[in-house]
């Protein structure tokens, strides 16, 4: 019997008497049913030329003849039949997905807003859940710009109740005000605190905080950014007079 190779181009031939044909069938993986022919095993097939001479044929498969079953295909886009498995591959953000440079600014006038609400819209914008790219631990959030900090606003009796700590570091350093009373003198510092709380805590978290621009007042230095209003959902945000 004869045995013809035809394997990368190539083929080779061998003299073999022995009558009996030999085949080895490629396995199927558990996985879709994915031929084991990816791998370039080379299958065999007799195929008789005559009483005594056959011929055997090598067949080398390459990678790229691997296929997608047709009742499995249904799963896939027309692109991506022929191709590997690609449900198991988990998109994660890269360097060129969140440039700072890149990223929108959103302001917002804190006129008359309920300073919680409003820190927790803003918080959602700087974190990035509102996109769908969103991920926990990569900086993917917007720039946002609070203007007229010294306007905003609380519900109840937070703005004698409600009350702000600091220490100096010293013994007896404790000083404790309300939030009129800070309101009056550092009024940015009450929606830094509020934005701040409900980041992360760490490294990212202080990343995050620096995309927070509060300024007192309707100005600010940011025109050539070209900011946006910023979308507020929350019906209740704005206080009731």
């Amino acid at each position: 019997m004869a045995m013809a190779t035809h394997c990368s181009s190539s083929s080779l031939m061998f003299a073999s008497t022995s009558p009996k044909s030999f085949s080895s069938s490629p396995k199927k993986t558990p996985f879709l049913g994915f031929s084991m022919a990816a791998l370039s095993k080379p299958s065999f097939q007799l195929s008789p030329l005559a009483k005594t001479n056959r011929t055997a044929q090598i067949r080398c498969q390459d990678k790229a003849a691997a296929y997608i079953p047709l009742d499995q295909r249904w799963m896939f886009e027309e692109s991506e039949i022929d191709g590997p498995d690609i449900w198991n591959e988990t998109w994660y953000p890269k360097a060129a997905d969140h440039v700072n440079t890149d990223k929108p600014w959103y302001i917002v006038d804190a006129t008359d807003l309920i300073l919680g609400r409003m820190a927790s819209t803003i918080a959602i914008h700087m974190r990035g859940k509102n996109l769908a790219t969103y991920t926990p631990s990569v900086d993917m959030g917007a720039f946002v710009i609070v203007v007229n900090a010294e306007k905003v606003a609380v519900s109840g009796k937070k703005r004698t109740q409600k009350l702000y700590r600091r220490h100096s570091g010293r013994p007896g350093g404790m000083k404790v005000e309300t939030f009129d009373q800070l309101q009056q003198r550092i009024p940015e510092r009450i929606i830094e605190h509020a934005v701040r709380g409900m980041l992360p805590k760490g490294r990212l978290g202080r990343q995050l905080f620096t995309h927070l621009k509060v300024y007192k007042g309707p100005e600010h230095p940011h025109e050539a950014q070209k900011p946006i209003e910023l979308p507020i959902r929350d019906k209740r945000i704005q206080k009731q007079r």
